[in-house]
């Protein structure tokens, strides 16, 4: 039996072998071969973490097509509600179909993957729960924590650790792109320590966001094998990407678990703002432990107890460089770091940033004014590095950007000024 309307001709028989599908609890691959029966077209299902759930296609070569950007693919948003549960990407076999079959498809089997994933969704969602209850100290009872832990499926008796992982996107990126690399990384984390959970934290920004791992590690080897194992799922099902990769020391006590998370969310800021140890920018993420951030440890206490102080402290040195380079695209704090790091030896900051004395000496004037610090000064180096350091702790990425203030040249000095 079919039913006409202007939008085209809806086959009602079709759509029955949908909803029988979905009465009968077939699952999703027979609800989306019948749905493809329906559309007359070759479909791929695929979940909000970029998981292919169901294919109906008629060769490989069909299947390769729908998962490409082939000539004839659709994909169409699947939602439930406001929530976003997955994509149907669609090539039809001889011509496209009616819009309105088109949305009682989409729609019966949007509802049919909220309602198959319904339990992972809680899944997920308790696991955030307790992740942010025991990072953020909403929960401190040593008895809570192991309780609601063991609910999750993970022992802390021989220990745990925490793993902050940091993405930023430098390519156009899905709406999804975050839960993506939350898959990824509990994936990872749960191949290298069975029983580790995984949650999206609040994103820093609209390219930036954080997830945290919490798994179980009898020692700091195993916490660093899980974090390096991280580090490389993530550099291989994730491209377009940058990623820093931050693990705490072992947790022996459920409730130092906060403790350890401020110590991976410090060790994430510092790798973030500064590739260290085998891996590098160009290679792979930088994996970087609580133990290997140097005089950044004397700075934890001041960030979990009392970060305001902190923030005065970087507001009073380093912010009012990190505004400027905001505004006027310099770089005023990249120079002060290299220039600290060179000792205040100028002319191996300018061999090292490729530019010349002229133009550094020019640049640190502009830093006295700007902050009321003088590098040539003990007092004012020491008092510059450590609002450097605050600003990693905090998490504050530094501007990076030509150099482009009146005099420098952005960044460059005519050859007949170029000193000898």
């Amino acid at each position: 039996m079919t039913a006409s309307g202007e939008t085209g001709t809806l086959d009602l028989g079709a759509l029955e072998a949908i909803t029988d599908a979905v009465e009968a609890g077939h699952g999703l691959p027979e609800v989306v071969r019948a749905a493809a029966r329906a559309l007359d077209a070759s479909l791929v299902l695929i979940d909000r973490s970029s998981a292919v759930l169901a294919v109906a296609a008629r060769s490989s070569a069909d299947e390769r097509a729908l998962m490409t950007d082939a000539s004839g693919v659709a994909t169409h948003e699947l939602r439930v509600g406001d929530a976003f549960v997955g994509r149907l990407r669609l090539r039809g076999r001889s011509g496209g179909p009616s819009p309105a079959l088109l949305r009682l498809v989409t729609t019966l089997i949007a509802s049919e993957v909220e309602r198959v994933r319904a339990p992972e969704r809680a899944s997920e969602a308790a696991q955030e729960a307790f992740l942010r209850a025991v990072l953020h100290r909403h929960v401190t009872d040593r008895g809570d924590i192991v309780a609601r832990a063991a609910e999750l499926g993970i022992e802390l008796e021989r220990g745990a650790a925490v793993i902050v992982v940091r993405a930023h996107h430098f390519a156009p990126a899905e709406d999804d792109w975050r839960i993506r690399v939350l898959v990824a990384a509990e994936r990872a984390a749960r191949a290298a320590a069975p029983g580790a959970i995984a949650a999206i934290d609040a994103p820093t920004s609209d390219t930036a966001g954080q997830v945290l791992v919490l798994g179980p590690a009898g020692g700091d080897p195993e916490t660093r094998r899980t974090a390096e194992a991280v580090a490389r799922e993530l550099r291989a099902t994730l491209h377009g990407f940058t990623f820093a990769v931050g693990y705490s020391r072992v947790a022996y006590d459920p409730v130092d678990l906060y403790r350890a998370g401020n110590e991976a969310l410090l060790a994430a800021n510092v790798a973030e703002a500064r590739p260290t140890g085998e891996e590098t920018a160009a290679d792979g993420p930088s994996v970087l432990a609580f133990e290997a951030t140097g005089a950044y440890r004397l700075l934890l206490p001041a960030m979990s107890e009392d970060p305001g102080e902190l923030q005065r402290f970087y507001a009073e040195t380093v912010a009012p460089l990190v505004a400027y380079d905001e505004q006027y695209e310099t770089d005023l704090v990249q120079t002060l770091e290299t220039f600290l790091e060179c000792d205040g030896n100028v002319a191996n900051t300018a061999q090292r940033l490729f530019t010349y004395r002229h133009t550094i000496r020019y640049r640190l004037e502009r830093v006295r004014d700007l902050c009321g610090l003088d590098v040539g000064s003990t007092d004012g180096r020491e008092k510059l590095g450590l609002g450097l350091k605050a600003m990693r702790v905090l998490g504050i990425a530094a501007p990076r950007g030509p150099a482009t203030e009146r005099g420098a040249g952005a960044g460059r000095v005519p050859r007949g000024a170029r000193e000898r």
